[in-house]
């Protein structure tokens, strides 16, 4: 089981994102990596619509063989994560927001949060948001839309600016100094936010630390890789557009 694959799952190619801060850590490690974009976005969806997905996802994977999975999608985390360790015997890596250091490392007392609407309404983001925002004001932004734009394989550009500025210029107005990714989407657009926010607002996103936790997790259960023979596979039930793009085509990205 040492040498079988992580698994890897999104509703798109945003997981893309956590998958190279994966990559990067451990690139001893072979990945499988699977976007259900014909059902993207879950934002939207209702919390029973999202555990169903991230079940048939989870199915898919460990089906394929895969030792560990990551749920690399900040709503499936918040939504589904809970009953997907209590249904499957195999270690999970969850993702969402990473409320907690930006909390930490706040001076203004002021943080920015920008999300889904199916990640900022759920009860785990709320429980993680009220654990630290004693001394903190959270002002939280459902960037609607930019999931879809991003998986369209539109990653700048007028209409992605336009959402980004509706939701950060009202962050910058009220001084915050650390900006919150809580979408995996997100980073893909870094350059265009970084041209929004003052240079003075810290980004943080959760990949690094998503990688970390993969690496205490394999260790700890003793199915860290020892074979040199590594694979990196791609699926997806929808078009292969975007994850080509995000790819620049490198890898087979093979449509099931």
């Amino acid at each position: 089981m040492n040498n079988s694959p992580i698994g890897i799952f999104d509703s798109g190619i945003g997981g893309i994102t956590i998958l190279n801060s994966i990559k990067n850590l451990l690139p001893y490690e072979s990945i499988i990596y699977y976007s259900d974009n014909l059902n993207s976005p879950y934002g939207n969806k209702s919390e029973i619509e999202i555990e169903k997905l991230s079940f048939k996802n989870v199915e898919f994977l460990i089906n394929k063989g895969c030792k560990i999975i990551v749920v690399a999608c900040n709503t499936a985390t918040t939504n589904s994560i809970k009953k997907l360790r209590a249904n499957f015997n195999i270690p999970f890596i969850g993702i969402e927001p990473a409320i907690k250091p930006a909390a930490m490392k706040t001076k203004s007392g002021l943080i920015g949060v920008l999300a889904t609407e199916g990640t900022l309404s759920s009860l785990l983001f709320g429980k993680t948001s009220s654990n630290h925002s004693l001394n903190v004001n959270i002002i939280e932004k459902n960037a609607e839309g930019l999931v879809e734009l991003i998986e369209k394989g539109i990653f700048h550009g007028e209409k992605i600016e336009e959402i980004l500025k509706k939701c950060l210029l009202p962050m910058i107005e009220q001084k915050i100094d650390h900006l919150v990714l809580g979408c995996t989407h997100y980073p893909i657009l870094i350059n265009t936010i970084k041209s929004i926010i003052p240079n003075t607002i810290k980004i943080i996103d959760n990949g690094e630390a998503v990688a970390l936790q993969t690496k205490r997790i394999l260790k700890k259960n003793q199915i860290e890789n020892s074979s040199l023979e590594l694979k990196y596979l791609f699926y997806c039930n929808g078009s292969p557009m975007s994850l080509n793009k995000i790819l620049n085509n490198k890898f087979t990205v093979n449509k099931v």
